[in-house]
């Protein structure tokens, strides 16, 4: 087994090494094998690049993340323009009846509800937000989207007919 020196040595270099990772904006500390990663990364794919990291070192049997998100100041969005944001895409989305879907945001956190009529609207509305790790502005979406297929038992169909009847042409 690693001693903790050694471990901690190999994160630091692991992190020197990762593109993306600014190594100084992150701190490592050791406990049997427990790191312990603090600081203020720049992004979020900063933050996930980092604990990928530190797990891909060999003896780390576990990995506490104390490290917290600090945009750039520049590129900081308050809660009102990621609200306007996501609205737009919604009134972008096709087939979306206006007003289906309302948009709530707190402290970057944006959490939707509402009814739509297909599951594939659902998907689609989620799979347009930016997802955690890919857009800063919006770090967790989160969502109550209720279709009226939730509610329905999914069932294969029958096909038409009796299969049993269909007559397969022969070889010959």
């Amino acid at each position: 087994m690693k001693e903790d020196w050694k471990i901690k040595q190999d994160v630091e270099e692991e992190l020197e090494w990762t593109p993306g990772v600014v190594a100084t904006h992150i701190g490592v500390e050791v406990a049997n094998g427990i790191i312990t990663l603090s600081g203020h990364p720049g992004s979020y794919a900063e933050k996930l690049a980092a604990e990928d990291a530190a797990r891909r070192v060999s003896g780390v049997r576990a990995v506490v993340v104390e490290m917290e998100v600090r945009l750039p100041h520049h590129e900081a969005r308050n809660d009102a323009d990621i609200a306007g944001a996501v609205d737009t895409l919604l009134r972008w989305t096709v087939g979306l009846p206006a007003g289906a879907v309302s948009v709530q945001v707190e402290k970057g956190h944006v959490t939707l509800r509402g009814d739509v009529d297909w599951a594939y609207r659902k998907r689609s509305i989620k799979d347009a937000l930016p997802s955690r790790g890919r857009r800063s502005e919006a770090r967790c979406p989160r969502g109550h989207l209720h279709t009226d297929t939730d509610d329905r038992e999914q069932r294969p169909q029958e096909p038409p007919g009796d299969w049993r009847e269909t007559r397969w042409p022969s070889r010959v």
